[in-house]
């Protein structure tokens, strides 16, 4: 029936001359037509049919119209058909295809690459500027003392205790799930370094041979030379100092303060403004980037220790479970609504792998969700650069999955150090990419474990960083989300 509907359709539009508007390219008849055209379909195939030939082209019409609405309106969703069409390329132009040669694949993944690098560059010229002012505002706006120090403490206490229950997850899954067991000699291929495709640099290498002390530790958090710890990016130290210069803005007397308060203000501003003209190039960044990684990995090299990239993704969905469920259960929060405003953050998340990178959307989230903009300023970039839940977590599988792989078996008291120090080399850890994976030597290293396996790590690493970051940033929305009620009261005090 449709295509004879169709056929007649189209017989009358092209004999009647007063015919005729387009919509959104579909056709619409003049009254006139329509009605002959319907007398006719009557007789034929009764008034039902009729009625379905005089409203069919302007229904196409509207559901087009909405669905070119939706996809424009919603940024998650442009994402997603980013990333869904990167993926899809980046298989088409893989060597396991050979449709491509690995050489111009290799040129073309450069370029694919390149409206990614631009944005993350475009995020990395505003983070620290970003990070100083947020944090200087966001202490100096958070109402009395008691309030600030109320934050904090809470603050401390939620990442100390969910990034401990991450690394205890993750210690669970593998001693459960034993993935590195029967895969001694195993090898993958490890993919070609890309840092600038990626748009950043990994970090040095830690010095294995001397290990640093904890007082060492505490005494290198504190910036001794804030210019430089700004010129090399150290984003621990930068947040040290925003802490130390909002704290210091809460004892003077708001009338001298006031000037430099309102440079913060402006700063983070320009800094939002700056980060809003790179969200435009956050779907065409997600597609180039999601196509360069997987032409690099192909399916060969994640279907070779799916055991060690089931076991962490699973971590990974139990942990994002108990997130959503502390949401639920003390915010009132629903999942549906949380994923609702945070959907396009987290797959940000997930394709640049930095939870810096996506700090500036974090805030958005967090007001979305209701989070005054007072804490909102503060926790997020504490969170971004202290909240590594499921870093820990999936350090904690890949220190039992090496260990296995070399036939190595940790006592309970061995497995409780493991933990121990993934906490508190997680916490403070740059939320960049590829940071984890210099922990993670790092602590097998002290552990007496063999770094050889890691060759099998670095194989699926960009992946997993790409969940994790992910989660990690859901940690810091939840965080915002759950100190939402002390920025309530302290605006309420405050009036």
């Amino acid at each position: 029936m449709i295509p004879v509907f169709r056929i007649v359709y189209r017989i009358a539009v092209a004999r009647e001359s007063r015919l005729s508007r387009i919509c959104h390219g579909c056709g619409a008849m003049t009254g006139g037509a329509r009605n002959r055209l319907k007398r006719g379909i009557r007789s034929c195939y009764g008034p039902v049919m009729a009625t379905d030939i005089q409203d069919a082209p302007m229904q196409i019409a509207q559901q087009r119209f909405k669905l070119r609405v939706w996809i424009t309106s919603r940024l998650w969703a442009q994402v997603m058909a980013g990333m869904v069409l990167g993926f899809g390329l980046g298989l088409l132009m893989s060597e396991a295809t050979g449709l491509v040669p690995p050489d111009v694949a290799e040129v073309a993944g450069l370029w694919l690459a390149l409206p990614g690098r631009i944005f993350l560059a475009l995020i990395a010229m505003v983070l620290i500027p970003l990070i100083f002012s947020s944090i200087v505002g966001g202490l100096a706006g958070a109402g009395s003392g008691e309030e600030l120090r109320s934050v904090g403490l809470r603050l401390a206490a939620f990442i100390l205790v969910t990034t401990t229950v991450a690394a205890g997850i993750g210690v669970a899954l593998a001693q459960w799930l034993r993935p590195g067991t029967g895969l001694a000699g195993f090898s993958v291929p490890v993919p070609a370094p890309a840092p600038v495709s990626q748009g950043e640099t990994l970090p040095d290498a830690p010095d294995l041979s001397a290990p640093a002390t904890l007082p060492d530790l505490i005494a290198d958090i504190l910036p001794t030379n804030p210019t430089a710890s700004i010129v090399q990016g150290d984003m621990l130290a930068v947040v040290v100092l925003a802490l130390l210069v909002g704290v210091s803005v809460t004892q003077v007397q708001r009338s001298r303060a006031a000037p430099f308060l309102a440079l913060m203000e402006a700063l983070l501003s320009i800094s939002m403004n700056i980060v809003k003209w790179a969200m435009f190039l956050a779907p065409f960044a997600v597609f180039g980037l999601m196509a360069q990684l997987v032409m690099r990995m192909g399916f060969e090299t994640m279907l070779g220790i799916s055991g060690y990239v089931g076991a962490v993704l699973l971590g990974l969905a139990g942990l994002l479970c108990l997130y959503l469920s502390i949401a639920f259960l003390f915010a009132r929060v629903t999942p549906l609504r949380f994923m609702k405003a945070a959907g396009s953050n987290l797959l940000l998340a997930f394709s640049t792998s930095s939870s810096s990178a996506v700090m500036p959307v974090t805030i958005q989230s967090a007001r979305q969700l209701g989070v005054p903009e007072n804490i909102a300023n503060l926790v997020v970039p504490l969170g971004a650069t202290m909240n590594m839940a499921g870093t820990a977590l999936y350090q904690a599988v890949a220190i039992l999955f090496l260990a296995q792989l070399a036939g190595i078996e940790l006592s309970a008291v061995q497995i409780g150090v493991v933990v121990g120090t993934l906490v508190a080399s997680s916490i403070g850890a740059p939320g960049t990419p590829g940071v984890s994976i210099a922990i993670l030597i790092n602590v097998a290293t002290s552990m007496g474990i063999p770094v050889e396996g890691m060759v099998i790590i670095l194989g699926v690493d960009r992946l997993l960083d790409m969940c994790r970051t992910a989660v990690n940033v859901t940690g810091d929305l939840v965080a915002a989300v759950l100190f939402r009620a002390v920025g309530q009261t302290g605006e309420t005090a405050a009036s």
